[in-house]
């Protein structure tokens, strides 16, 4: 254990006001001015002489006690190892016209899938403290709209702001797994890990999801898709009610050979409920433990020097406008 200043260079400043004192000549023509007001008369007594030698004392005790406060001492304890564990999750999301269909459910409503995304979604970043999460959106092409960082809630607000039909109609997957494979490749500490949701099959992009595969496979990319949309819903038609599969154009083999060749798990969201499972199984998965840091616990101590320079102010006040040597 050991006691330290975190700012000792602040000490530096001991001396300023003698500099202000000596080197400005406002300050030196001007010498009344800066006392403070006093009540008694100027006398040339032995014992108002005193008076002002301990003033100055008390006074620069004071100024010492200050920089003291600010140069921010503390107490230093026995180092403790701890090690650092969190992940990197890239969290891909489609916005393709698909994503309008409203056959999910929240709180007792219908809703459209991306909407639904949204919720859930923002309650698994709102989860992912000490971790580093980016956000890229796709349909017919793929961007990037959060790059990778400890803000939470900026990627939560870019994620809520995202609309449909932003970057067309279409989906394309394989763009969207190329890059975050970018974004992860100059990453060497990265646990590299792509949390792809969709509703559909690849229709469009320059990368097939093949080729974007064997990217992923290249630079040890782990990519967990999620599948969302109801199996079936009850319609009504001019012949009455009848159920359909709004997920049909869903490509499920696609899903899991993305993750079966990453290394990842495919996940089925058939409704919220089913959603909010998938990501606890997430929070369980893919932990990337940090390398062991030493951590020393830390005791401030700038309130004692303070109290201190207070303290040392208010004797001096007093004596100060005490009438010393005053005649009765």
């Amino acid at each position: 254990m050991m006691f330290e200043f975190d700012w000792p260079w602040l000490f530096f400043l001991l001396p300023l006001p003698l500099i202000v004192w000596k080197w400005i000549p406002a300050v030196r023509k001007s010498r009344s001015a800066i006392r403070l007001p006093s009540t008694y008369g100027l006398s040339g007594s032995r014992q108002r002489m005193s008076h002002r030698w301990v003033l100055l004392l008390l006074m620069s005790l004071c100024w010492f006690m200050l920089i003291t406060a600010v140069a921010k001492p503390q107490w230093l304890g026995e180092p403790l190892a701890v090690r650092a564990e969190g992940r990197e999750v890239m969290l891909a999301v489609d916005l393709s016209g698909s994503m309008e269909i409203a056959d999910m459910q929240l709180n007792g409503r219908s809703v459209d899938r991306l909407t639904m995304v949204k919720h859930v979604l923002s309650d698994f970043i709102e989860r992912r403290k000490g971790d580093r999460l980016g956000l890229i959106l796709f349909a017919d092409t793929a961007y990037l709209q959060t790059p990778m960082t400890y803000d939470r809630n900026t990627v939560k607000q870019m994620l809520n702001e995202s609309v449909l039909g932003l970057v067309g109609e279409r989906t394309a997957i394989g763009d969207a797994i190329a890059l975050a494979v970018k974004r992860f490749r100059d990453d060497e500490e990265s646990n590299r890990v792509l949390v792809l949701l969709t509703d559909g099959q690849n229709t469009a992009g320059s990368l097939t999801p093949d080729q974007a595969i064997e990217l992923a496979q290249a630079y040890d990319v782990t990519i967990y898709p999620i599948a969302v949309g109801a199996e079936e819903v009850v319609v009504d038609s001019f012949f009455g009610q009848r159920r359909v599969n709004p997920s049909r154009d869903l490509d499920v083999p696609l899903m899991q050979r993305i993750a079966k060749k990453t290394g990842g798990k495919y996940f089925r969201a058939r409704s919220t409920e089913e959603l909010k499972e998938i990501y606890k199984r997430l929070d369980q998965l893919e932990p990337i433990a940090g390398d062991p840091q030493q951590l020393r616990p830390r005791v401030s101590l700038f309130y004692w020097p303070l109290a201190a320079a207070f303290l040392l102010f208010i004797v001096s006040a007093m004596m100060h406008y005490r009438p010393w040597g005053r005649n009765s």
